[in-house]
């Protein structure tokens, strides 16, 4: 976890939360920041065809939902994925701290900016046409598949279905087999 972040965060509520429960909801008031310990959040929204949409896989060291600290209102809704730990912050203590401290300020942007550009980067691979491309793409970034525990999570980031995301795992399995038996 980022130092700044610890400073920030000092004094803050600790709380923890189970499975499939909720930090916040879409149309909430906006008066906490979270940061999470441990566990995983994913921040989340219902699109028009009815499928679920992960906007944020937070994990541990992540600030869910950043920039909601200048929102009225949340616009997405923020499931507890793995049972989680979560530092918990009032908006006007983190906005009171910002100012009081140009260095904490500093650093709160520059993670502001990392977000903009995770974002973007996600934004591409979704883009893509195929769950082939997107896989890649992640992979690229992320460096390697991910642990078979966070499949699903991963389909959910990639905006795909968790059997596509399946399959281009078998497929991507057995096109090492058969180049492993050349």
């Amino acid at each position: 976890m980022e130092n700044f972040l610890d400073t920030l965060f000092e004094g803050a509520d600790v709380q923890q939360k189970d499975p499939n429960t909720y930090l916040f909801l879409a149309g909430d008031a906006v008066r906490f920041v979270h940061l999470i310990e441990d566990g995983a959040v994913h921040l989340e929204r219902l699109q028009i065809n009815g499928q679920v949409m992960c906007f944020q896989w937070a994990r541990p060291g992540d600030v869910l939902a950043e920039a909601s600290i200048y929102a009225e209102a949340y616009h997405c809704n923020a499931r507890i994925v793995e049972s989680a730990r979560v530092r918990r912050l009032s908006v006007k203590r983190l906005i009171k701290r910002l100012e009081a401290e140009p260095s904490l300020s500093w650093a709160w942007q520059a993670r502001l900016a990392r977000t903009v550009q995770m974002t973007r980067l996600l934004a591409e691979i979704r883009g893509l046409k195929t769950v082939e491309q997107r896989l890649d793409a992640w992979m690229d970034h992320s460096g390697a598949l991910p642990t078979k525990g966070q499949w699903q999570n991963v389909a959910r980031e990639l905006a795909v279905s968790p059997e596509a995301f399946y399959r281009e795992i078998a497929r991507r399995r057995l096109h090492k087999a058969n180049a492993g038996s050349d």
